[in-house]
């Protein structure tokens, strides 16, 4: 069998594994999509007339959907990074990955596996999102073109998070450290045009939430789907996503490789 059989076969196999996570524990996979369908319904309803009348041209609650929804998009595959750095932490401190390495499999299969799972789940969660959201008056102009673009920027988007998430998750000394170490990016779509303009922030915040790397990606995806510019968002997106992937994939590579039996 050839090396590319084998690498196909066995991440193939890594991957079932990874997608029977979410099948055996169902209440962290109703978490997580729940997690943003909550905040969803919270701003809309709560306090979307107002912030919807905050934006240019008002239109309250009907506006205000649209407007935050890329947002919710972005938290939404935060929360599955999360629940990515907690398996790959379970699996170094119960020794899974420790006995994996003594076997004749694919090695990058083992990481590649937790990624490629990140993915389907976090776009089904992204899917559950987007189908609340239309529920409550979201209305995308975007055609087949644009929606084919949204999910390649957001694909992108997950594998650079995603990854972040395995190297943290290989770091952390244990699963409870790894639930902790990437809630600071949770903070990053309020801290960014995700559920308000930045020119509306004061001038300090508005200059961190203008250049940090959720703000490119949301106005891109938002761009898309309902039309509004995007100018050099699209490529600054690109820019930060396909930065953060080749440097975390790099990172995880190298704790994975060096990382002490626990």
């Amino acid at each position: 069998m050839s090396t590319m059989k084998y690498a196909v076969r066995d991440t193939s196999t890594m991957l079932r594994r990874s997608l029977k996570h979410m099948l055996r524990y169902p209440s962290m996979t109703l978490v997580l999509i729940g997690m943003p369908v909550v905040f969803l319904l919270l701003f809309v309803y709560v306090f979307g007339a107002t912030l919807g009348d905050g934006l240019a041209g008002g239109g309250g609650r009907e506006s205000y959907v649209n407007y935050m929804t890329p947002g919710v998009f972005l938290f939404s595959v935060v929360g599955t990074a999360t629940a990515t750095a907690v398996l790959v932490a379970t699996d170094v401190t119960q020794g899974i990955i420790a006995r994996l390495r003594t076997m004749a499999i694919f090695r990058p299969a083992i990481l590649t596996a937790h990624v490629v799972g990140a993915v389907i789940q976090t776009m089904l969660g992204v899917a559950v999102v987007l189908g609340v959201a239309l529920l409550v008056g979201f209305r995308p102009n975007a055609g087949p073109v644009e929606w084919l673009a949204v999910i390649g920027v957001l694909t992108l988007f997950v594998l650079a998070i995603t990854w972040l998430a395995v190297g943290l998750g290989l770091k952390a000394d244990s699963p409870e450290t790894a639930s902790n170490t990437p809630m600071p990016l949770m903070l990053l779509p309020f801290l960014g045009s995700g559920f308000v303009p930045t020119d509306s922030m004061p001038s300090w915040l508005g200059w961190f939430a203008e250049y940090q790397p959720f703000t490119p990606v949301i106005e891109t995806v938002r761009g898309l789907l309902l039309g509004t510019p995007i100018g050099n968002n699209a490529a600054i997106a690109v820019a930060w996503c396909t930065g953060i992937t080749v440097l975390c994939f790099l990172w995880s590579r190298s704790q994975f490789n060096r990382e002490p039996t626990r």
